[in-house]
């Protein structure tokens, strides 16, 4: 039966008190949104000192998604692609990474940064990536039962990428910090602000938090210009010395190109690993069945585990577009200026391609989530760093943590853009 827009009239998306709703009721709420006969459109949230448009339509669909995503000549991830208003320009200095480009400018940011990953720095990862979390593991054990976000699932990315980068040891706690505050955007834990509203986020949380992420933007980004600074006079065998002399048809990244591509690296990076990691300890606990499976056959069965994880946690919720040319999909005639939201989570419970979508089940094949972006020119460029990343931990935590698994509730993140875990006690 086909929705209609009665049926869904008490969802509101822009309505920051939806995304402090129990999990369940969004996907509820998504599941409704999906029945519809055409997108729904939602009225933007109005923030002081934001240039806010009318609204955005909401692409819940499989099929939508994944048609929006291939056809970047339409729907287009300029001006922006990781806010819903346009970012003003001195916080696009910060953010305006390649994940906010079009082609020709976005492949040729795409075409070096790849250049740079080169065997020798590919190898020295592996290395590191292995040592990184038996070091975890080492200290886990050494503590006993914790916070398995902090101690575990958080280290784990953001100690890879900076050895990855060569940042020093002393800015390492920085990094982390400001990663915080910037996918922590109106959650007041993250971002030091007042809680204006116990039950939910706030326009002025927002406000607040958009404004500490630019100042934590402007840090890595110095943080990040200055290394590239130097290695441009000292190379030595890491990413940014790679990055400053990789050269692809005479070109080659500028200083604040390697700044923007640094909190692209770090954000996304810890983002997808820690989020989905985390959600993963949860699914296993509340699926024993499946753990007992993975366990049968690790190497065999881990590539499945992971993109089913991946699939249920979809740790980023949603990117927008902006069309650029009349066009008609799903039903619904777009015009140019039109903003639509992929929604990631919601095309990755989608029934007509998921059976049992909201089961977890570790063998399911095909597996054709979206959660690392949908097919095109925008699909995660550290999709395979994340996937080995999560491989690598849960091998290290189940054979050597045997008992471990969640003891309470996970502690979620307030955001529309994060499908976040910011604390999850486990045990062993």
């Amino acid at each position: 039966m086909t929705a209609t827009a009665r049926d869904t009239a008490g969802i509101n998306l822009s309505d920051l008190g939806f995304w402090s709703l129990p999990p369940g009721e969004r996907t509820a709420a998504f599941a409704r949104l999906r029945e519809r006969e055409r997108p729904a459109f939602f009225p933007e949230l109005k923030l002081p000192f934001i240039r806010n448009g009318p609204g955005y339509y909401a692409l819940t669909r499989h099929a939508d998604v994944v048609e929006a995503s291939r056809t970047p000549e339409v729907f287009s991830s300029e001006p922006c692609s990781n806010s819903i208003a346009d970012l003003p320009r001195y916080m696009a200095r910060y953010f305006g990474s390649m994940i906010n480009m079009d082609d020709p400018r976005h492949a040729k940011i795409r075409r070096i940064v790849s250049r740079a990953f080169t065997p020798r720095i590919l190898a020295k990862l592996e290395t590191d990536l292995q040592a990184t979390a038996t070091r975890i593991v080492d200290d886990l054990l050494a503590r006993g039962p914790a916070d398995f976000v902090t101690e575990v699932a958080a280290r784990l990315p953001v100690q890879v990428i900076c050895d990855m980068m060569g940042i020093p040891e002393r800015a390492r706690p920085m990094v982390y910090e400001r990663t915080n505050t910037i996918l922590g955007i109106g959650d007041p834990e993250y971002t030091g602000g007042k809680d204006f509203n116990r039950d939910g986020i706030t326009r002025i949380g927002v406000l607040y938090g958009l404004l500490m992420a630019m100042t934590a933007g402007y840090e890595l980004n110095h943080l990040a210009m200055k290394l590239a600074r130097r290695r441009r006079r000292e190379p030595g065998d890491d990413l940014v010395s790679a990055l400053v002399t990789a050269n692809v048809d005479g070109e080659t990244l500028t200083d604040q190109e390697i700044g923007s591509f640094f909190i692209l690296l770090v954000v996304a990076g810890n983002e997808t690993t820690r989020n989905a990691m985390s959600h993963g300890l949860k699914l296993f606990t509340d699926n024993p069945g499946q753990r007992a499976l993975l366990m049968e056959d690790f190497d065999g069965r881990a590539p499945g585990a992971v993109e089913e994880i991946v699939r249920l946690a979809t740790p980023v919720i949603q990117f927008r577009r902006t069309v650029t040319r009349e066009h008609v999909m799903n039903g619904q005639r777009y015009k140019p200026g039109d903003k639509v939201l992929l929604f990631y989570n919601s095309a990755n419970r989608d029934g007509a391609v998921f059976e049992d979508p909201d089961a977890f089940d570790i063998t399911r094949s095909p597996n054709p989530h979206v959660a690392f972006g949908g097919p095109g020119p925008h699909f995660c460029l550290g999709a395979n760093l994340a996937r080995r990343e999560i491989t690598v931990m849960f091998r290290e935590l189940f054979t050597r943590v045997p008992g471990i698994r969640a003891s309470g509730e996970p502690d979620l993140l307030y955001s529309n853009f994060i499908n976040g875990i910011k604390h999850l006690p486990c045990t062993f």
